[in-house]
């Protein structure tokens, strides 16, 4: 089937749309288009482009019209606003979304349709040499290709597990199901990550074909990315989805090396002459404190996440909040609070029987520091319980 204008009585035989957000896209827009649907006409795949116009006023519709494109207006801004409406119009099983820059070659749209029919859920290119993809001299600017792109590539694949080379490509294939499934809801450049992110959570079937990143072929104006803010925002991004690496990894670390303060500072060990005293124990009670809060924020921000299907169910998470309750949440924090109060209140013996005298610093110290901390921690734990137990509350 060719892919201009399909009737209604062949919607169901389309088995590939070709979606490219536009905002003002006249210099390539044609180009893309033209290469989409012979990509698909020499190739027996019977599909649609779908042109998902944010509100260009630079001649891009008439272009898309008169390239017999299936033109979709998405009146919400953003790029994954537009991306959105455009999959949610368009008709086929199989998607593929790619920029109307002609930096990608749409004549690679194949690739993709072959890996889909093979039964992945998603199909990621990728234009670094690590995933066997090209970029042509000039093409991808020097820090995207050497710091940015590597590094969140790297990230990913740590904190999510992401099977891919090239986390920042945005020409993919999709099944339709798998966008339905996913419940995107960025509609920012964060839409692409997003789209990765959950699928690589709910270990969804992703592989990847190298594709090659031509120059960018607009002209009279510059590209919507900008280095440095929308790096940012990919960073925020990730630490947003994982909860473990923004909240629970720092938080052990920092409780873990309050615990050693501790154990050194107590006995009051001497370390290459010096001494670990009263202050040092006041420096282990922050980090125990720091740490705690962000193990803490850990689980909270876990239960948020799964509940409004940021991240899919955790069994473990589910099996601890079955043996840790919040009536025993709160009898553990009740417990340390309770401790934490005696120690203070030994302390403030101590001073009653010295007649409110001044006492000595470093063994007081050691008594009031361990009882504030022991406290606060206890307040947190409580405190943490009903929150939890809050988000945790079944709702309709």
């Amino acid at each position: 089937m060719c892919t201009e204008l399909i009737s209604k009585s062949d919607k169901n035989s389309i088995e590939l749309s070709v979606v490219i957000p536009c905002l003002n896209e006249a210099d390539t827009l044609e180009v893309c288009i033209d290469k989409a649907q012979r990509a698909m006409r020499e190739h027996g795949i019977s599909g649609e482009v779908v042109v998902a116009d944010n509100g260009s006023t630079d001649g891009s519709l008439e272009i898309a019209e008169r390239m017999k494109a299936h033109v979709i207006h998405v009146e919400a801004k953003g790029y994954g606003a537009a991306l959105q409406g455009g999959i949610e119009g368009s008709l086929g099983r199989f998607v593929i979304m790619g920029d109307a820059d002609d930096s990608y070659d749409f004549l690679e749209v194949p690739k993709f349709v072959n890996k889909l029919r093979e039964g992945y859920d998603l199909v990621m290119g990728c234009r670094l040499p690590g995933g066997g993809g090209t970029v042509v001299p000039g093409a991808m600017p020097f820090l995207h290709r050497w710091w940015g792109n590597p590094m969140f590539t790297f990230m990913a694949r740590k904190m999510f597990k992401m099977p891919t080379h090239d986390v920042y490509c945005g020409l993919r294939g999709f099944t339709r199901t798998l966008y339905d499934r996913l419940e995107l809801t960025c509609t920012g450049m964060e839409f692409a990550t997003e789209m990765l992110i959950k699928s690589s959570l709910r270990e969804e079937k992703i592989t990847e074909v190298p594709i090659t990143l031509h120059k960018d072929g607009r002209m009279n104006r510059a590209p919507h990315l900008k280095t440095f803010s929308d790096g940012w925002r990919t960073l925020r991004f990730f630490m947003m989805y994982s909860p473990r690496w923004l909240f629970l990894v720092p938080g052990l670390f920092f409780f873990f090396l309050g615990i050693l303060g501790y154990c050194l500072a107590m006995p009051g060990v001497s370390i290459f002459g010096a001494v670990l005293d009263a202050h040092t124990l006041l420096f282990a009670s922050l980090s125990v404190i720091i740490g705690f809060q962000g193990i803490v924020f850990s689980a909270l921000a876990k239960i948020f996440s799964i509940r409004e299907h940021f991240i899919p169910e955790d069994e473990r998470l589910n099996t601890f909040f079955k043996v840790i309750t919040l009536e025993k949440g709160i009898a553990v924090g009740a417990l340390i609070s309770f401790l934490g109060l005696a120690a203070l209140g030994v302390a403030v013996m101590n001073w009653w029987q010295s007649g409110f005298a001044e006492l000595d610093y470093a063994r007081t110290m050691r008594i009031v520091i361990p009882g504030f901390t022991l406290t606060v921690l206890g307040y947190q734990s409580i405190m943490g319980s009903f929150f939890a137990s809050i988000l945790g509350m079944p709702r309709k």
